[in-house]
């Protein structure tokens, strides 16, 4: 899984960044479009993973990891002028998820590009410029798709894509992002070639400052946030960067009492990933073993086979039987022996449908 952080300039992008991935990459105040995009790393923490480990002592334990992407700041009228922003819209398209960070703090030392803090406003301008790229792209195909039909080439195809991108056309016309448009899944399956922005899931991260933290105006301004940008595509996640990433520098322990201090419940690490696998419809599967105990991501749905060529195409291909076992189910039995006996370690036929936290064992031939 690839996230990308967008924002607009002095947002916290950075600092939400280093909180996720315990890294070091250089904070500024000041709009660094053209520079390199940050990319880094985190594990999906899974209790599951810990205590199995704990119980076949594996040479391995692999968890499933997250890479992040995070994009120099876009300030407001950039893809208009078209300035050096070619390399973040292309990095940006290559992400399964955007997480969009806007401000909600109040820090003199790190001035607002705007000279004031405003979340709504903050929120609708980095939304104005995807929708922009997206439109752009859209207006190109337009012309080339007008061009083939006045010479005939594919016709049928032809006119099935323009009805779509004049639909889409003018839902970013009328400023109304394309995940908000209700696309079919066969729309969906023929527009993924041009991967718009506005059309990938979105989690919107209102970066507040410390003393909002779990406070009622916090929780306002995200149902106020909710409102006008709900869409089936966008969650909105509410964290304080700043602390998330002092957090991060600390021992286990002393992250927990750090946080109970402070009333934080949950890393943002940890809410952001569980809300990014219910967006992208993501869930976990495992293998056990003396070798490794793993984690494995699918979409929800898949077919055991489908979930065995995730680890390779062999299983896939050469799939004869899968041995599940739910993850409760194990821990209840004691055993795989255990489970098997109880009929809860049980064999399935290549069209079962893996649920989350299932303990898969593939039998396949090849």
């Amino acid at each position: 899984m690839i996230i990308g952080i967008v924002g607009l300039p002095n947002c916290g992008k950075t600092t939400l960044f280093n909180a996720l991935t315990r890294g070091n990459a250089e904070v500024a105040s000041h709009a660094q479009i053209g520079t390199e995009p940050n990319v880094g790393a985190a594990i999906v923490p899974d209790p599951r993973i810990d205590r199995l480990s704990e119980i076949f002592n594996p040479k391995k334990t692999t968890y499933v990891s997250v890479q992040y992407i995070d994009l120099p700041g876009l300030p407001r009228g950039s893809v208009a002028e078209g300035a050096k922003v070619t390399e973040f819209l292309s990095r940006a398209r290559e992400v399964d998820a955007l997480v969009h960070v806007v401000r909600a703090f109040e820090d003199a030392a790190v001035p607002h590009p705007s000279g004031s803090v405003d979340t709504m406003r903050d929120l609708q301008d980095l939304e104005m410029e995807l929708m922009l790229s997206d439109l752009g792209i859209i207006e190109k195909r337009l012309e080339r798709i007008e061009a083939d039909l006045k010479k005939g080439i594919e016709r049928q195809k032809r006119e099935i894509e323009k009805n779509i991108f004049a639909r889409f056309k003018e839902a970013l016309e009328t400023e109304k992002p394309l995940r908000n448009l209700g696309v079919t899944p066969e729309e969906e399956r023929l527009m993924r070639g041009y991967r718009f922005l506005t059309l990938q899931p979105m989690i919107v991260v209102l970066n507040i400052s410390e003393d909002l933290i779990g406070s009622p105006d916090a929780q306002d301004l995200a149902a106020r946030v909710n409102e006008k940008f709900h869409s089936n595509k966008t969650r909105i996640e509410t964290v304080c960067a700043k602390v998330e990433m002092e957090i991060g520098e600390l021992s286990g322990n002393d992250a927990r009492l750090f946080m109970d201090d402070i009333g934080i419940k949950e890393r943002a690490m940890d809410k952001l990933i569980n809300t990014c696998y219910e967006l992208l419809g993501l869930i976990s599967f495992l293998t056990v073993g003396e070798d490794e105990v793993r984690a494995w991501t699918v979409s929800r749905g898949s077919s055991a086979a489908r979930a065995g060529g995730a680890i390779h195409s062999d299983i896939e291909r050469g799939f004869i039987k899968a041995e599940v076992v739910s993850y409760n189910d194990f821990i209840k039995a004691g055993s795989l022996a255990q489970a098997r006996s109880k009929g809860t370690f049980r064999l399935e036929g290549k069209e079962y449908m893996v649920n989350d936290g299932d303990i898969v064992n593939f039998k396949f031939n090849v």
